[in-house]
């Protein structure tokens, strides 16, 4: 059984004391790609991802790893031409596949919302103008569906006219969320929250998603699934969300496995190769639950 953990943050500190063996246990639990969100603790740091996908490019019995780039909404309030400018070089790198995780989070208000909103849309343009899709974080204020709103209207106006789509990442929000999402060309991709007792609202979701428009992640180091919840996740166990979301079809884990494997590579076409990289779209047709909490200080992640 082959998998990939589409979201994982393999340049945290939580993984410098043993990023490669990490990365070698997911090679023996079946992950063969990993794609290393590249958005750092802000602009500064946002190349970290591609320069471990680089670390680990041929090395053998560890997964291949592919990165994004991006400013989190967390960090908005951090961006300025020199970041924007950072932000498309690195976009133009051969290894980097997506722009993000980008996006609202109304309930950290970590920046203002303005200019949260502000630097979501110039990041937009700039993943439009290099030709990428993006990958979005959303996560509204408690009991509102404020920042879903509002993302998901961006994402109509500003991005579904390029034609690039994208990946709703971790996604925590309702049907109609997800529905919007698929129309604008988007993936939709389930974590380890997806395990907790009080998540029955994503269950319910992730039982109408088409299977061809499914994605498995561990959002690595935060989330980590039942048994493991809790403890520093690692991409590892993207199994158990695989086997949750094959519980919940009826399926056998190993086709889910199958199906979100093939669905990350259809929707990257090309992408992460330096002599076959695509610059022409994503080859697609046409939060937690619980008690948030910050996480290593940054509260970026509820862990539990």
């Amino acid at each position: 059984m082959l998998l990939v953990d589409s979201h994982a943050h393999l340049d945290s500190p939580r993984y410098d004391a043993d990023r490669e063996e990490l990365l070698g246990r997911s090679w023996q639990a079946g992950v063969r790609t990993v794609l290393s969100i590249g958005i750092g603790d802000g602009p500064a740091t946002m190349h970290r991802a591609l320069e471990i996908s680089r670390e680990f490019a041929g090395k053998p019995e560890v997964p291949r790893v592919l990165a994004s780039a991006g400013i989190h909404p967390h960090e908005a309030q951090l961006a300025d031409e020199a970041a924007y400018q950072k932000l498309d070089s690195l976009l133009a790198e051969p290894e980097v596949v997506a722009a993000g995780e980008i996006g609202l989070d109304y309930f950290y208000d970590h920046s203002p919302r303005a200019t949260q909103q502000d630097v979501f849309v110039r990041q937009m343009e700039i993943a439009g103008g290099r030709k990428q899709p993006i990958i979005i974080h959303c996560r509204p204020s408690d009991n509102s569906t404020n920042a879903w709103d509002e993302t998901l209207q961006l994402i109509e106006e500003q991005w579904t006219p390029a034609g690039l789509g994208g990946i709703l990442h971790c996604f925590t929000g309702e049907w109609d969320h997800a529905r919007r999402a698929l129309d604008c060309g988007f993936l939709i991709s389930f974590a380890g929250n997806i395990t907790f007792p009080k998540a029955q609202s994503i269950r319910d979701t992730a039982a109408k998603v088409p299977l061809d428009r499914m994605l498995v992640e561990t959002d690595a180091p935060f989330l980590a699934p039942v048994p493991n919840r809790g403890k520093r996740n690692e991409p590892a166990w993207v199994r158990e969300v695989a086997a949750k979301l094959a519980e919940l079809r009826g399926l056998d884990v190993e086709e889910i496995a199958s199906r979100t494997t093939e669905n990350f590579h259809r929707f990257l076409a090309g992408r992460g190769d330096e002599t076959t990289k695509s610059k022409s779209g994503s080859g697609l047709p046409s939060d937690t639950l619980g008690r948030p909490e910050e996480e290593a200080g940054n509260g970026r992640r509820q862990l539990v």
